[in-house]
């Protein structure tokens, strides 16, 4: 069963910085690429930033020059550093991955929680 697990969520004042951490578990195979998404109170769920196995990288025009996406050393981690950070930011995100398997659903993380206060 493939699991993705995030953390390093919290609250930060506007300006600051936070680091995400997402790690798969559950298979021997690299996903294609793997992507942060979030979604604020109200809002559709929106994509943040995409790596790919290989190393680019793309990233929402709200978040260019603030957030930096990259992938661990272990595989299947992708982390997402937040710099800059702003009230509007303010949002759960979620690590997501492609199903690797006919009967699997792409794969989704539970979330973590990101406030920025102003």
């Amino acid at each position: 069963q493939v699991q993705l697990v995030e953390s390093g969520g919290g609250l930060v004042q506007s300006g600051g910085s936070l680091r995400l951490s997402c790690a798969a578990s559950g298979t021997v195979f690299t996903f294609g690429h793997m992507d942060w998404y979030r979604q604020a109170p109200g809002k559709q769920r929106e994509l943040v930033a995409t790596i790919t196995n290989d190393g680019h990288t793309n990233y929402a025009d709200s978040v260019k020059g603030r957030f930096t996406i990259s992938r661990g050393d272990v595989k299947n981690t992708v982390y997402l550093q937040l710099n800059s950070l702003k009230p509007e930011d303010t949002a759960v995100y979620y690590c997501y991955a492609p199903s690797l398997y006919a009967q699997d659903p792409d794969y989704w993380g539970q979330g973590t929680q990101v406030t920025v206060s102003s």
